[in-house]
Formats: C-alpha cells, structure tokens, sequence
C-alpha cells in the first residue's frame, strides 16, 4: 500500500467514535477513503447515517497524532490490509458476519491454511505440554497455528508451532504494543518466522473489552479450533462459540474432573466438540491428505524404540511434575542410573525437566 493510501486510511480509523461497520458504509457509498473524506461532513450524516460529530471529527491531513503514527509504522515496517484488498487480506476472514476493515500486520501471512489453538492463561504443566507438543505436529505438517499471544496455552502453542513450521499471533491490542510484556522475545520472534496481526489502532492499550474482538478474528483465520483446557465463561470457550457461528470446526482435550481449568471444555466435549487426544485427530477431520507418507508422532510411535528400564521410568511420570527424588524413590534405581534415564528421555523428545529438579510427560 502506498503512503498516500495508508495515510487515508489511518485519517478514517483514528477518527474518534468511527467503528468498523461506519467504515463499511463509506467505502460502498463513496469506494475509496480519499473520496471519502473529500465529501463534507454533513454528507457522512446524511448518506451514511454518520452522527454529526463524528463525522467532524476526522483528523486532517497534517494533524500531529496522525504524523507520529505514521512515523511509527513505517519504523516498525507495520503493512495495512484492508477488506477491499483482493490479494492480502485473509479470505476465510471475509467469510465471518463482522469481519475488520482494517488490519494491521507486522512480518508476512503465511501462505497456508491456519489452525486456531487457545486455552487457559492458568494452565496445568500436562496442558502446556500438549498443546507445545500438538502444536508442533501440525506446523510440521505445513499448517500454520493461530493463537492470541497470551500467557499459558497460547505461548505453548506458539511456540510448538516455531519449533517446526510458523505461527500467527492476533492482539488485543495496538501493533506496537507487547502483551503480556514477558512475552517480547515471542513476540519477536514471530514477527520474523510469521506474523502479528491486529484491527486495534497503534497505541491501543490491552483493554479487557478488545479480546472478545481478538478471539472472533482468531477462529475467523482458522478452519478449526482447538481449547486445551478453560474454565467456565473463559475467552477460550467464546474463541469456539464463534467458530461454530461461522461453520469452523470445533475439538477439545478432555480434562480430568474437577480440575478447574476443565470445566468448561468438558463441557464443549458434552455439547459436540470432536475430542483430541493427538494430532491426528484433528489431520484426519481436516486435511487427511496430509497423514498420506507421513508419520506423526504419538506417545505411542515416539516409544517404540524405548528400553525396558526406559519404558518403566516413562510409567512413573505424569502429565503434572514429579520430582527427581520421587522418580529415584519409586524407581528403586541409583541416583546416576535415573539421571542417565531421565537425559535420554529427554532427548527423545518425551521428558521435559521443569525448575526445582521436576520432570513432566511430553507426550
């Protein structure tokens, strides 16, 4: 996009009090920002319905605000897809009742079909686990993972999704604004292997009112979504009511009774959701031409090849951390022996040792 036409855009989404739906109704009746904002204020309210002050209070061509946002953008080498862009602009996204006008985008969409996977902020050890397990397999198998960039599940699944392929993060927030602020390393790195995407205006604080707009545009992206684990009346289970609004298919991991970020995906589980305890659960719904010469790996492939002592040292570990001390207890084996066990199994991708000497099932 041009900076001329970045520059009208930017004049349309910052004028105070102008929602998406407004911006609609200006480019069907003028079809085009410029032409847009040519025409008088009086004109928006008469054509468009537009109240009178809104529609007085477009920013001009030389306002100050305006400058320093541009200044930033092109600092950040932040692009803007609009809905009218037949070449960019995500296309399952056209196809929700209340798709953005404008998105702002840092780094590049990948060109393939996405997966949506969210969760708890609060999430278990075993949870974290899957998802940075589940989400690596499919990243692996040319599927691009969506996720919101928040703590617990979705920073497991961006970062399953890194280890083998790319991912894209949607905020709650302005484009230059990291949040959680823990999560700046992630955030960088998926600007450079994938892609932050946002319809929030630059210097958009994470107010709570924006994330249910940031999980409609999640499960907009994706052909489907995955909840790990959420708790009655989460964000997680309003990513999957809007999924199912708009025809997305909707799987969920069964979690343990009474744990109280499982609640609200058992429940989805009664309601119909397609359960997941693998990757190729969901491969096989959505793309079965991609299990087709390739070998995705389950708890039970990733053992094959595993040693008897080996096999037995994997049963005494769970989903939620033991301590190495408990492992040694209930082995019966040497503290160098269960150390020696423990590495390899680590290595093999099944084992991953958390602070404080404890060690959780990968798979």
């Amino acid at each position: 996009m041009d900076a001329w036409m970045k520059r009208a855009w930017l004049r349309l989404h910052l004028t105070p009090g102008l929602g998406r739906k407004s911006i609609f109704r200006l480019i069907e009746t003028y079809g085009s920002p410029e032409d847009a904002l040519q025409a008088p204020a009086a004109d928006w309210c008469q054509r468009c319905g537009i109240r009178a002050d809104v529609a007085a209070g477009r920013p001009a061509n030389d306002d100050s605000r305006l400058e320093k946002i541009l200044e930033r953008l092109e600092q950040l080498q932040v692009d803007l897809l609009t809905y009218w862009d037949d070449h960019n602009y995500p296309p399952l996204l056209r196809q929700i009742p209340d798709p953005p006008a404008l998105l702002y985008l840092r780094g590049r969409l990948p060109d393939q079909e996405m997966f949506a996977i969210v969760g708890s902020r609060r999430a278990s050890a075993r949870g974290l686990a899957f998802t940075e397990e589940i989400a690596g397999e499919l990243a692996a198998c040319g599927i691009c993972i969506v996720s919101g960039l928040a703590r617990g599940i979705d920073t497991a699944a961006h970062r399953g999704a890194l280890a083998t392929g790319t991912t894209v993060a949607v905020l709650g927030c302005g484009i230059d604004r990291v949040y959680p602020p823990e999560n700046t390393r992630l955030f960088h790195q998926i600007e450079s292997r994938g892609a932050l995407l946002s319809e929030y205006a630059p210097g958009t604080p994470p107010l709570a009112g924006h994330f249910p707009g940031r999980n409609r545009l999640i499960s907009g992206l994706a052909r489907g979504v995955l909840i790990v684990e959420a708790a009655k009346g989460s964000g997680s289970l309003h990513t999957a009511e809007f999924a199912l609004e708009t025809g997305r298919e909707v799987f969920a991991v069964p979690n343990p009774v009474g744990q109280a970020t499982g609640d609200g995906v058992n429940q989805l589980l009664k309601d119909g959701a397609r359960v997941v305890t693998e990757s190729r659960d969901i491969l096989e719904v959505l793309w079965r031409g991609r299990l087709a010469g390739r070998q995705v790996q389950t708890g039970e492939t990733a053992t094959a090849n595993l040693s008897e002592q080996e096999r037995n040292m994997l049963k005494l570990l769970s989903f939620d951390p033991v301590h190495g001390d408990e492992i040694i207890r209930k082995s019966g084996l040497t503290p160098p022996e269960v150390s020696d066990i423990l590495l390899h199994l680590e290595l093999a991708g099944l084992v991953v040792q958390q602070p404080g000497g404890y060690y959780v099932r990968s798979c």
